[in-house]
Parts: C-alpha cells; structure tokens; sequence
C-alpha cells in the first residue's frame, strides 16, 4: 500500500531501497529554507542496521502489512526458542536474529506471543507487555534509605537482575516490563 513521505508513523514498516524498515522515531522538520520533510529513524527488520531518512510529502513509500499470528512458546534449545501455532498445532523454530537475547530471557512455558510474518518469513516476536516472575535473592535493606527514591538489586528466577523498590524480598512475586526489563509493580495475589 502506497502512502506519503510524511504519513510514516513509529511502528509502520515500509519497503525503501529493496529493504524492509520498521520506523523507529519519527520528526516533522520545517527548515527556514525550502519545503519541510520528515526525519525518520529506520531499523532494517532483517540485521538491525539503522539509517537515517528524509522523506518529503510528495514522495511516496511502500507500507508493508505483515501478518500477526499469535503462537505458544514450547521450549528453547541453546539459542533457537521453538513456537506452535494454536489453531494448525504447527511448530516454528526461530533464531536469535528474530528474538534477540533481552526478550528471549522473559520466555515462560506456555506464554502466548504474536509472531510477524511477511511472506511466510518470520520477522519479529512481540511478547506480552508484562509477566510475572519471583524474586529469589534481593539485598537487604539500608538503613537510612527512602522508599521514595530508593532501589536495591534482586535476582528473578530466570536469572535476571533488576532493580526493586526496598519493600520487596526472597519469594515475593514481581510484575516487570519485558520491553526494557523494569520492575513494574508488585504481583497481586
């Protein structure tokens, strides 16, 4: 699908140069001379490598749809994590070029991802924004410290560590972020 230079959004993946971007921040620019453009940080889905392009509003782009397809996480052997789908029972296995290490940490059995394909390629894992995991070493507390302000070092059962506010010890259940790996909030019970 068609669309303009200047309709491209974060997230949107667009064929340019033969290769397939995902855009990763976009800026509208309005120089003091000539016609305004905008700046678009692309990532290549493939190898990761980041270009940086101007694209005007006369100019016209290939947005590509990939499609979402939402699969089981079975098991991980060494770096290959394999996958089934819920409806086929077919299975995939993907590489570390499709899930990089930091969210192949936060894999559980049984979490349920949503897989991108482009012509039956796999490109991109997304996992659920958040799990639950159990803190099983956290540093005891310093005197003195604030709870407002305050984090301390605990290690999560997948062998993570992240920083948690001074309140949490061994055994309790965390919520965290698996987009940057940051303690959210503690698990409800």
């Amino acid at each position: 699908m068609k669309i303009d230079g200047n309709e491209i959004r974060p997230g949107n993946v667009i064929e340019h140069q033969d290769r397939l971007w995902r855009a990763v921040k976009t800026q509208h620019v309005k120089p003091g001379k000539g016609g305004a453009f905008l700046q678009v940080e692309l990532k290549d889905i493939r190898d990761g490598t980041k270009l940086n392009e101007r694209f005007r509003s006369a100019e016209t782009v290939e947005r590509v749809r990939l499609e979402q397809k939402e699969y089981q996480f079975l098991y991980s052997d060494g770096d290959m994590h394999t996958f089934m789908d819920q409806e086929t029972f077919e299975q995939v296995t993907l590489g570390a070029n499709v899930l990089d290490e930091e969210q192949a940490r936060f894999l559980q059995d049984g979490m349920m991802v949503q897989i991108e394909f482009y012509e039956e390629e796999a490109l991109g894992v997304a996992l659920p924004e958040k799990v639950t995991l159990q803190v099983v070493e956290a540093d005891p507390v310093v005197k003195g410290q604030t709870a407002t302000s305050s984090y301390k070092p605990a290690m999560l059962e997948n062998g993570v560590r992240i920083q948690v506010p001074p309140h949490i010890e061994a055994g309790t259940a965390v919520v965290v972020n698996t987009t940057d790996g940051t303690y959210a909030e503690r698990a409800k019970d």
